[in-house]
Protein backbone atom coordinates (compact mmCIF):
# COMPACT_ATOMS: atom_id res chain seq x y z
CA UNK A 1 0.00 0.00 0.00
CA UNK A 2 1.30 3.29 -0.81
CA UNK A 3 1.75 5.96 1.44
CA UNK A 4 2.15 9.91 0.39
CA UNK A 5 3.92 12.68 2.20
CA UNK A 6 2.12 16.00 0.82
CA UNK A 7 2.53 19.60 1.03
CA UNK A 8 -0.49 22.06 0.71
CA UNK A 9 -0.57 25.57 0.46
CA UNK A 10 -2.77 28.45 0.36
CA UNK A 11 -1.55 30.61 -2.04
CA UNK A 12 2.31 30.82 -3.75
CA UNK A 13 3.13 33.26 -1.11
CA UNK A 14 0.97 31.92 2.11
CA UNK A 15 0.74 29.42 4.67
CA UNK A 16 2.34 25.58 3.92
CA UNK A 17 1.12 22.67 5.50
CA UNK A 18 2.94 19.35 5.56
CA UNK A 19 0.74 15.82 5.87
CA UNK A 20 1.24 12.06 5.53
CA UNK A 21 -1.56 9.65 4.31
CA UNK A 22 -2.26 6.60 2.81
CA UNK A 23 -5.04 7.79 0.49
CA UNK A 24 -4.13 11.29 -1.34
CA UNK A 25 -7.27 11.81 -2.77
CA UNK A 26 -9.41 11.19 0.18
CA UNK A 27 -7.32 13.24 2.21
CA UNK A 28 -6.92 16.21 0.25
CA UNK A 29 -10.68 16.32 -0.93
CA UNK A 30 -11.10 16.60 3.56
CA UNK A 31 -9.14 19.14 3.41
CA UNK A 32 -10.37 21.33 0.47
CA UNK A 33 -13.92 21.00 1.82
CA UNK A 34 -12.41 21.64 5.38
CA UNK A 35 -14.33 18.27 6.63
CA UNK A 36 -12.08 18.43 9.58
CA UNK A 37 -11.48 21.74 11.84
CA UNK A 38 -8.14 22.46 12.57
CA UNK A 39 -5.00 24.72 10.81
CA UNK A 40 -6.05 24.12 7.22
CA UNK A 41 -9.37 24.56 7.70
CA UNK A 42 -8.90 28.13 9.55
CA UNK A 43 -6.25 29.12 7.07
CA UNK A 44 -7.95 27.98 3.86
CA UNK A 45 -5.05 25.09 2.71
CA UNK A 46 -6.33 23.64 0.04
CA UNK A 47 -4.35 23.45 -2.94
CA UNK A 48 -1.64 20.51 -3.10
CA UNK A 49 1.20 21.75 -4.60
CA UNK A 50 3.47 18.77 -4.12
CA UNK A 51 3.61 15.42 -2.83
CA UNK A 52 5.73 12.07 -2.86
CA UNK A 53 5.06 7.98 -2.65
CA UNK A 54 6.25 5.95 -0.21
CA UNK A 55 6.29 2.28 0.15
CA UNK A 56 5.67 2.13 3.79
CA UNK A 57 4.02 4.32 6.48
CA UNK A 58 7.16 4.07 9.21
CA UNK A 59 9.04 6.22 5.84
CA UNK A 60 6.86 8.74 4.96
CA UNK A 61 6.29 9.47 8.52
CA UNK A 62 10.02 9.84 8.80
CA UNK A 63 9.96 12.05 5.47
CA UNK A 64 6.74 14.05 6.53
CA UNK A 65 8.62 14.75 10.43
CA UNK A 66 12.07 15.90 8.68
CA UNK A 67 10.42 18.12 6.08
CA UNK A 68 8.19 20.23 8.72
CA UNK A 69 11.38 20.46 10.32
CA UNK A 70 12.83 22.74 7.11
CA UNK A 71 12.68 26.27 6.25
CA UNK A 72 10.14 27.55 4.52
CA UNK A 73 12.71 28.27 1.55
CA UNK A 74 13.48 24.92 1.24
CA UNK A 75 10.07 24.20 1.16
CA UNK A 76 9.49 26.06 -1.60
CA UNK A 77 12.52 25.29 -3.29
CA UNK A 78 11.12 21.83 -3.23
CA UNK A 79 7.80 22.53 -4.35
CA UNK A 80 8.95 24.77 -7.12
CA UNK A 81 11.18 22.00 -8.40
CA UNK A 82 8.50 20.05 -9.44
CA UNK A 83 5.22 22.36 -9.74
CA UNK A 84 7.30 25.64 -10.50
CA UNK A 85 3.59 27.55 -11.05
CA UNK A 86 2.12 26.06 -7.84
CA UNK A 87 -0.64 24.10 -10.10
CA UNK A 88 -3.61 22.48 -7.85
CA UNK A 89 -2.19 18.73 -8.17
CA UNK A 90 -5.47 17.42 -6.98
CA UNK A 91 -7.08 17.53 -10.53
CA UNK A 92 -4.38 15.27 -11.70
CA UNK A 93 -4.54 12.49 -9.01
CA UNK A 94 -8.44 12.35 -8.53
CA UNK A 95 -8.86 11.55 -11.88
Amino acid sequence: MPYYVYLLASRKDGALYVGVTNDLVRRAYEHRTKAVPGFTSKYNIAKLVWFEIHDDPISAITREKEIKKWRRAWKVALIERDNPGWDDLFETIAS
